[in-house]
């Protein structure tokens, strides 16, 4: 690349803060825009805190700020179809379609998808009623999987040990409109035993490239306790994963997942985000897609990313990704979510956030705003339920961890918590 570009980031969490800070970090990029952004991504990106960001807020922002390239963070509105709106309008995007997002949108779709295109995944029923979510549930046995077919902001996955709980989170998604539309469909699969990892592969719909393997922590509290969240934390690299096993992971799972795309006459140029479960046989199968980068992995693999990470990202959007190649990660990056009081369930908002200023002195220690605004009076306060990453980097894992932690012992707000078990199990 030769001449600076801007760069527009759709999107207001803490994985867009991340993408905002990796985007400012590029040689390629004059400035980093932000649609509607948050309070802390001010240190590296413009922010423009349009109420909707759709096509109709985005174009006016696209074309008064001379802005060549956008990156869209969350889920809806790449189901929405955005991406293909802004390609129509000129603008290089990285992100999929709408034929492409239902990957993500439809978790019935991927599997017939991942059916048709023989990619390992669990044994699954798609339910419309009760009856049959019971007669799906009897053939079966612990752990049950209960899922909200459309998307669901990461809620709608219920995994549990009792059949009973099981038939009533089946219930309240299909009678009881626990996450309205899109839990009127659920899929109910086989529970798969093993360890969970996650790779994200960029593409520009004919090659890909792997990024750092990283693992998620979805349960709210430590040794996996609690309900599901949107995340808790994260790590990356991840210590068991060798040359082997992402070989056996491209063969088995990414390359025919770009391979049906393309067999299936879908243009996709952005993130393929498998979330795969290794057996003891260090067999992959694929427990979700997603077709953006996840949050909290997009804390963590965008830190220890080795490269101009702008480059990649348009390479991609220019079909050219097979020009482009990178080392493996030589350091090590962990984030800690802290959270709301009560996340994922009710909680309240507008509390003051502590030692931000302090936390971020910290050499080899970042933070990513999540769930943050101003107050009246220029406060940072709550907004959310996830309000901030705390990404500590190091030359190993123990390192990272250690930054991390001591960043999290500054930040400070009533209510927080957080787990105190990131990364644990990879050090064991």
């Amino acid at each position: 690349m030769t001449r600076k570009m801007n760069v527009l980031v759709v999107g207001s969490g803490a994985r867009e803060h991340a993408l905002a800070w990796a985007l400012s970090k590029s040689a390629a990029v004059e400035t980093v825009h932000a649609a509607p952004g948050n309070p802390g991504m001010r240190d590296v990106a413009a922010i423009h805190p349009v109420k909707h960001p759709d096509l109709r807020s985005l174009l006016p922002l696209i074309t008064r700020e001379n802005i060549r390239m956008a990156v869209i963070g969350p889920e809806a509105p790449l189901a929405a179809g955005l991406a293909d709106e802004l390609r129509a309008a000129g603008i290089l995007v990285f992100g999929p379609g709408p034929e492409g997002a239902l990957l993500e949108g439809s978790k019935s779709h991927a599997k017939k998808f991942m059916d048709r295109h023989g990619i390992p995944t669990a044994r699954w029923d798609l339910c419309t009623t009760a009856e049959e979510a019971r007669r799906a549930l009897d053939s079966r046995h612990a752990p049950f999987v209960v899922k909200a077919d459309g998307l669901a902001a990461g809620k709608g996955v219920v995994v549990t040990q009792s059949r009973e709980e099981a038939l009533d989170a089946a219930r309240g998604m299909l009678e009881g409109g626990r996450h309205g539309e899109a839990g009127k469909k659920i899929v109910i699969e086989d529970g798969l035993a093993g360890n969970e990892l996650t790779i994200l592969a960029l593409t520009d719909g004919t090659t890909y490239r792997l990024l750092s393997p990283s693992q998620d922590h979805k349960r709210a509290f430590d040794g996996d306790k609690g309900p599901n969240t949107g995340g808790m934390g994260a790590y990356s690299p991840v210590p068991w994963v060798g040359g082997a096993l992402l070989e056996r992971i491209c063969r088995r799972i990414i390359s025919p997942t770009v391979e049906g795309l393309k067999k299936d006459g879908i243009p996709y140029c952005g993130v393929i985000y498998a979330g795969l479960m290794i057996d003891s046989d260090g067999e992959p199968r694929v427990i979700e897609y997603n077709v953006r980068f996840g949050d909290p992995e997009a804390q963590v693999v965008l830190p220890v990313l080795e490269g101009d990470f702008a480059e990649l990202i348009l390479a991609c959007c220019e079909g050219r990704l097979s020009e482009i190649t990178w080392k493996s990660p030589s350091r090590w990056a962990v984030d800690v979510v802290m959270a709301s009081g009560g996340y994922p369930g009710q909680f309240e908002k507008g509390k003051k956030i502590e030692g931000l200023e302090k936390a971020s002195e910290l050499e080899d220690f970042v933070i990513f705003h999540g769930g943050t605004e101003l107050s009246d009076d220029g406060c940072l306060v709550t907004s959310g339920g996830r309000v901030v990453s705390a990404v500590g980097i190091g030359n190993s894992l123990p390192d990272a961890l250690k930054k991390a932690y001591e960043g999290v012992s500054l930040i400070s707000f009533d209510g927080m918590h957080f787990r105190r078990d990131i990364g644990r199990k990879a050090l064991l």
